[in-house]
């Protein structure tokens, strides 16, 4: 895929701007159009092929700156008895809070901070739906209490779009261009490890006691299947695509520059120099449907005996596949670790090198 870096975003009737001079915000509507940037404010009418543009004087506001190891076989085949195995550990980041560095603080801070505004237009509206039917039961003229809607609504729209403004942080990027083929190498291997059939977020983890209940596995695991897309942080905007990798309560967001980490208490950051990927390849024992993009290297049976054969004191002990699926896990020594499953096996080292190589060009710079 070719990497995409948008010139502006909007924010509600807001477009920020991004040019070599540096950040611009206008608003306005069609034709009409009031805005200010580095170089001044100004007002652009357009109507009909005709357009006019003058700069207003004022003083120049500053920029926002805005290899493989083999494991033995693990499975989630449901386990008769907890005295088979150890208590599931969970696999789980550390405090949100930790997770930044002092060239990510201020984006941080920023973030954080938005995040906890309230959110004024449904105190609007429910004052608007207020007046409304107290006007109505106190049997005032039609009009009026129609101007009382009409008014409260657009009093709610707009203080809907001033809470859009308030919450949202912008962030955008001017790339050079050796940077910009780094992040689309990533983009790119992002989408060839987004296009296998499944990938699973692993929670938990635990050492099997009595391999003979769990089929032969020597861990279990606890995961859930997840989707990887692209898509923007909640309450931010920027001008490009953004891979996102959600993890149980946290979602990873790739940037051209740093990871950010979402959760519902808060955000945190992990640059690129301090993000390790370990990337390993895992025979695991499948107990639901094996993707077809998956290679079965073996069998086993859900209840085993000491010689690897089916336990017949079980009944419907059935054949179950062993299947080859690769794990990446993500770590820094900020407190981040979260770890994913692939049924396709040989698709994360491309993002892995991305990635690196965008750490190394920063390094130099």
């Amino acid at each position: 895929m070719g990497l995409s870096v948008r010139k502006s975003v909007r924010v509600g009737p807001f477009r920020f701007n991004l040019s070599n001079s540096g950040i611009g915000v206008s608003a306005g509507i069609k034709g009409l159009r009031v805005g200010t940037g580095p170089r001044g404010n100004y007002i652009h009418m357009g109507l009909g092929g005709f357009n006019y543009r003058h700069t207003l004087s004022s003083t120049r506001p500053a920029p926002t700156i805005a290899p493989s190891r083999p494991m033995r076989p693990s499975s989630t085949a449901p386990e008769p008895l907890s005295a088979t195995h150890e208590a599931l550990q969970e696999i789980d980041s550390g405090e949100i809070g930790s997770m930044v560095d002092s060239s990510s603080q201020a984006l941080v801070e920023e973030l954080n901070d938005k995040r906890k505004r309230l959110r004024l237009w449904p105190f609007a509206l429910a004052l608007t739906v207020g007046a409304f039917l107290l006007g109505s039961n106190k049997q005032l003229d039609a009009w009026l209490t129609n101007s009382i809607l009409i008014a409260g609504l657009l009093l709610t729209a707009a203080i809907y779009y001033w809470d859009l403004l308030r919450k949202t942080t912008v962030i955008l990027y001017d790339i050079e261009p050796q940077l910009a083929a780094d992040v689309e190498q990533m983009h790119t291997a992002f989408e060839a490890v987004r296009s296998c059939q499944s990938t699973w977020h692993l929670q938990a983890q635990g050492k099997v006691l009595d391999r003979k209940y769990h089929a032969g596995a020597s861990h279990l695991v606890t995961r859930r299947s997840i989707a990887l897309t692209l898509k923007t942080p909640p309450y931010v905007r920027t001008n490009i695509a953004t891979p996102s990798i959600p993890v149980g309560r946290q979602t990873l967001y790739f940037f051209p520059d740093k990871v950010l980490v979402f959760e519902a208490n808060g955000v945190g950051a992990v640059t690129y120099e301090n993000l390790r990927i370990d990337i390993s390849a895992t025979n695991f024992i499948e107990d639901g449907a094996v993707p077809k993009d998956s290679q079965i290297v073996s069998t086993t049976w859900k209840f085993v005996n000491k010689k690897g054969g089916p336990d017949r004191r079980f009944k419907n002990n059935r054949q179950l596949p062993v299947v080859r699926y690769e794990e990446v896990q993500f770590s820094s020594n900020t407190g981040l670790l979260e770890r994913i499953q692939i049924s396709c096996v040989g698709r994360t080292a491309g993002l892995a090198k991305a990635i690196v190589d965008i750490s190394k060009l920063k390094g130099r710079s």
